[in-house]
């Protein structure tokens, strides 16, 4: 493999990255995952953050994914469901977080819409445009879920939450 197309597939899951991140961080706050700890443990998560340094708000977001991690775990499978079967795939992930959140008694439909949401992404990106295979989203959302979840806490829940501030969700 040549350095220009490694460099070119690094730009790929790159573009799918920030797509995936925006699609991922845009539906949960619209859920009002920063509003409150929604479920066991995300409340601990958030206090955690906030008394590091980070921001409450921004705190519960990242609890509420870790500790129903529908969001997370919806978005990458449509990612992937889409890459093994199409668009179908992705409708296929989507029904199998709504039935994971009734199971769970999740009250939230936050995982299922953003399931949806990335399904629509990766459909137009790949698709419709052309522009980003739809394998690149799998390593796209590992990469929006590392960075919303992992990388770096402290700055991720003030990032979160000034997010949640900006669309007048907290």
């Amino acid at each position: 493999m040549e350095v220009i197309e490694i460099i070119t597939k690094l730009i790929y899951v790159f573009m799918a990255g920030i797509i995936c991140w925006l699609n991922f961080v845009v539906v949960d706050t619209i859920f009002g995952l920063p509003k409150k700890p929604g479920v066991a443990g995300a409340g601990v998560i958030g206090n955690k953050l906030a008394k590091s340094g980070g921001n409450i708000n921004g705190g519960y977001f990242m609890g509420n994914i870790v500790c129903s991690p529908d969001a997370s775990a919806g978005t990458l499978m449509a990612s992937i469901f889409y890459y093994l079967m199409g668009f179908e795939g992705g409708l296929i992930a989507s029904l199998f977080v709504y039935i994971g959140n009734r199971l769970c008694n999740d009250p939230g439909y936050a995982g299922t819409i953003g399931t949806i949401t990335a399904t629509i992404l990766i459909w137009i990106f790949s698709d419709a445009i052309g522009i980003i295979e739809p394998q690149y989203f799998i390593a796209g959302m590992v990469f929006a879920i590392f960075t919303i979840q992992g990388a770096y806490p402290v700055m991720a829940s003030k990032l979160l939450g000034s997010i949640a501030k900006k669309m007048r969700v907290v």
